[in-house]
């Protein structure tokens, strides 16, 4: 019996047709991919779904007694409290109970004689007992620990990275029938899309989710469903498969419409004929011809493919830069942020940075552009360099000034590889018509401003091209245009990303993070970085095997662990206390640096400083958590495993 039959499905948003007698079904167990172009309705479709938002026409239906979470786009702003308190929310009476169990204990272990606090404890004890909560309560830990949360932190203290995190988890703790997930991956990195993949393929209820991560979306779904001009097509297996059959469908759909129109020029020419043609004029042939008008009319074009061009400039010396024994640390902060880096860097060279978010990988891009002074070690550019850098943080793009005026810096006219362009010419090769281009910033969607900055990015001329997160919130089909255009540019790319697909299809060598402050090259993209990267150290002190070798079982070698040192175990112990006293460092420092006394003086250079001890508390931090991870991991490996051999 199916979960979900969608039949003629009706919506406008203003004047844009998203769903034009749509239709769909969906069984019991399937992982529904959704993908479409920017803006095409596909967040609109799982609003729909989700009740949020009434269809104009047609309908939905579930089957009875279908529980559905989701995940939106936006947090919304009825959620209050800790992050704890909002996922124990999402799992009903039983995330109720679990919360009055939690406070009841930290009253009772200030004040053991409080009989209410006690009573409180027994009474959801029992509820989440009876209701099997503990079970859902190591869910909501396994979730926490897998989208990096912290549980007591507030979710108005969160960047909007960190509280789309939070979204998602609320959706992930409810373990329902369905789960709709609108981009579940942005905002986090690869290891943390690995786990989400792992833990949403042992889920056995269904998903439906929108993606434009191809490699998640390969793993992940059964089936792909293209939202096109208002239609939902149903593609069963992989991404390549799914890109066979659209180029199918599209010729077929090319064909029909050519033959339709050479049919309506017929009639056209028919009905003109004048005199002639009135005296034997078929009332039903006429009738025909206007039921052909309409439908041409009613016929929706394709949306061009963004045309993006990377103008070069003059080409730089073979050598772009060398990086020597390279360290950097922020000031204050007690570690390195990155340690005795080196590297190499040829002209036409195309170098990615993976890593955990917050290891220092912008960091690093900075120290070998020169915007950062290292502590130690050097970093020598080539000659003739002209540099063009796609800024993450997108600080380039003003949210008051309209698109256009963004891309031209006000003037009317662009010059594109030495010829001049209206900037409305410019800015419809990146899919923005007369209306998005005189929008202003703060209204267009992410991928709107990531093709905006694109746009501006491009009309610099350049031989080295730094992409911070070039790929977040672009439509799948832009992405592989910009894949393209990059494997053609004749300088030299430097990129961090997340998308793995990406860095398969771009990077010649990729730059891994290995440890705190430790990055190593490797030839190849991500899929050649996980061949070469080093499997987990064996413990010197374990005889080896003597006699004939014998290929060894994943759970023999995973037993080879190394032990902790006396140093690193003491490490270990004091790590907590040092976590609690940078993060009240940092909670201090970002108060003192929004209160409004600061900028009231006129002090720029008072608040420039708190700026900096806030980004170097951050990345010490994000050191220390890493550094914490290792060695538990090790001293779990311990555990597992008993006394050394």
């Amino acid at each position: 019996m199916a979960l979900l039959r969608i039949d003629n499905l009706e919506h406008r948003a203003g004047m844009t047709t998203l769903f034009d007698s749509a239709s769909l079904v969906l069984e019991p167990g399937e992982r529904v991919a959704l993908v479409g172009r920017n803006g095409a309705g596909k967040s609109t479709l799982l609003r729909i779904l989700s009740g949020e938002v009434v269809a104009d026409g047609g309908e939905f239906v579930w089957a009875r007694d279908t529980t559905v979470a989701t995940m939106p786009q936006e947090v919304p702003q009825a959620w209050q409290g800790t992050v704890l308190d909002i996922l124990l929310e999402g799992l009903g009476s039983i995330g109720e109970a679990l919360g009055q169990h939690d406070r009841a204990a930290a009253r009772l272990a200030t004040d053991p004689s409080d009989t209410d606090a006690l009573a409180r404890l027994e009474a959801a004890q029992a509820i989440v007992e009876r209701e099997g909560g503990w079970e859902r309560r190591r869910r909501v830990d396994e979730i926490i620990s897998l989208l990096e949360l912290d549980p007591a932190a507030r979710l108005a203290s969160l960047s909007g990275g960190q509280a789309r995190r939070v979204v998602l988890g609320r959706a992930l703790v409810a373990d329902p029938d369905v789960l709709l997930l609108d981009e579940p991956t942005n905002h986090l990195d690869i290891p943390s899309i690995e786990k989400l993949e792992t833990l949403l393929l042992r889920r056995r209820g269904t998903l439906v989710f929108i993606s434009h991560d191809r490699a998640l979306v390969d793993r992940l779904a059964t089936r792909i469903v293209e939202l096109d001009r208002g239609q939902l097509h149903s593609n069963p297996g992989s991404w390549s498969a799914f890109l066979a059959r659209r180029e199918e469908r599209l010729r077929d759909e090319q064909r029909h419409a050519a033959a339709f129109d050479r049919q309506l020029a017929e009639e056209e020419a028919w009905i003109r004929q004048g005199i002639k043609a009135r005296r034997t004029r078929n009332e039903g042939r006429v009738r025909r011809l206007q039921e052909m008008r309409r439908e041409r009319a009613r016929r929706r074009e394709k949306v061009g493919t963004a045309k993006i061009q990377v103008q070069e400039a003059e080409r730089s010396g073979r050598l772009v830069l060398e990086a020597s024994a390279l360290s950097f640390r922020y000031p204050g902060a007690e570690h390195d942020a990155v340690t005795s880096f080196d590297l190499t860097v040829m002209r036409g060279d195309r170098i990615g940075f993976i890593g955990p978010n917050g290891c220092g990988k912008t960091t690093l891009l900075r120290l070998l552009l020169g915007e950062l002074e290292p502590s130690s070690g050097s970093v020598r550019h080539g000659t003739r360099l002209e540099v063009a850098y796609f800024d993450q943080l997108r600080s380039q793009l003003d949210p008051e000034r309209m698109a256009w005026e963004v891309v031209a810096d006000g003037n009317d006219h662009v010059t594109v590889n030495g010829g001049r362009r209206h900037v409305m010419g410019y800015l419809k090769d990146f899919l923005f018509n007369g209306d998005r281009a005189r929008t202003p910033v703060r209204v267009l969607s992410g991928g709107e401003r990531h093709r905006l900055l694109l746009a501006r990015l491009f009309l610099r001329p350049s031989n080295l091209l730094v992409l911070d997160e070039p790929t977040n919130d672009l439509d799948l089909e832009t992405l592989e245009l910009l894949e393209e255009h990059l494997a053609e540019y004749g300088g030299t790319v430097m990129v961090v990303s997340h998308d793995r697909a990406f860095l398969n299809q771009v990077v010649t060598s990729t730059v891994a993070f290995e440890g705190p402050a430790r990055f190593v090259e490797y030839v190849g993209g991500y899929d050649d970085w996980i061949r070469q990267r080093p499997a987990p150290e064996q413990d010197p002190a374990t005889p080896q095997e003597s006699g004939p070798s014998r290929p060894r079982s994943e759970r023999e070698t995973r037993s080879k662990v190394r032990r902790l040192t006396p140093p690193e175990r003491r490490e270990l112990e004091g790590l907590p206390a040092r976590i609690e006293t940078a993060e009240k460092a940092l909670s201090d420092a970002q108060d003192a640096w929004a209160a409004p006394e600061l900028y009231e003086g006129g002090d720029g250079a008072a608040a420039e400083a708190l700026r900096a001890r806030e980004a170097a508390l951050q990345e010490e931090l994000s050191l220390l958590y890493a550094r914490w991870e290792e060695l538990e991991t090790i001293a779990a490996g311990e555990d597992g495993q008993g006394p050394a051999s």
